[in-house]
């Protein structure tokens, strides 16, 4: 089995003949938490959505799990959760028909999809609240929810899009909390954030993106290096201004 999970060889997305990813080029591997950084515009939705199968590239490729995700896009398909920045559940379903229906486009049924629902919503704290509509839950518990729809077919990869943006720091430490809980179970995750401190906090390695382009990678102790020129206590966000001549705080949209 090989130890490259996702590997991206000159990805390009183009609309109307601007690259919004350009030429990228990644490897990630199994069992880590791969942090992706980025500006708004930087390219990052766009790329979970062509590794996802969403969005088509223009040129370049894509080897997931061993695999080409657009000619075995079904296989590769029933092996990724995918949580996106926009929440991805129906309002006027119950927390457990929410789980429900997503879990079973992969085919799942009968006590097993029972089951399944079961253990997701006990997984992210909300099985006592499996009966009530979502519409009416806070913020916190939507994210919660968005994640269990994402994870009741069990994933090799977990795909995460910025899903701690507007909640509270009780809901951000529990949802981290499980991402690491998951990781520790050998699931991969991508993750993209505008918050450093958490970026910092659960991931191995860490890209810096913009422009469609990945212009740093490393773990955080070495793109701290990368431009520390000696300085001992130098942040993240120090090193994303230095990179991008942005703040990634600013672009949070």
């Amino acid at each position: 089995m090989s130890d490259i999970i996702l590997k991206t060889m000159d990805l390009t997305k183009k609309y109307q003949n601007k690259a919004v990813v350009d030429g990228l080029n990644i490897e990630i591997k199994r069992g880590e938490i791969f942090g992706l950084l980025g500006p708004n515009g930087a390219g990052k939705s766009t790329t979970m959505n062509m590794i996802c199968s969403i969005v088509k590239p223009t040129a370049g490729s894509i080897e997931l799990l061993g695999k080409n995700p657009w000619k075995q896009k079904r296989e590769v398909i029933h092996r990724i959760g995918y949580i996106p920045q926009d929440l991805a559940i129906h309002g006027k379903l119950k927390a457990w028909e929410n789980v429900e229906l997503f879990t079973s486009l992969y085919g799942i049924k009968g006590e097993e999809l029972k089951r399944t629902v079961e253990e997701s919503l006990e997984y992210v704290g909300l099985l006592e609240k499996k009966n009530e509509f979502a519409k009416n839950f806070s913020g916190g518990m939507k994210r919660r929810l968005n994640i269990a729809c994402a994870i009741g077919h069990q994933p090799d990869l977990l795909i995460f899009d910025e899903p701690t943006v507007g909640i509270d720091p009780q809901s951000r430490n529990f949802i981290l909390e499980k991402i690491k809980e998951s990781n520790k179970k050998d699931t991969t995750v991508i993750y993209t954030s505008h918050y450093m401190e958490e970026v910092e906090a659960i991931c191995t390695r860490i890209a810096i993106m913009d422009n469609g382009k990945i212009i740093a990678c490393g773990t955080s102790k070495e793109l701290k290096e990368l431009v520390s020129n000696g300085e001992e206590d130098i942040t993240l966000e120090e090193v994303f201004l230095t990179l991008t001549g942005k703040s990634l705080r600013d672009s949070i949209g």
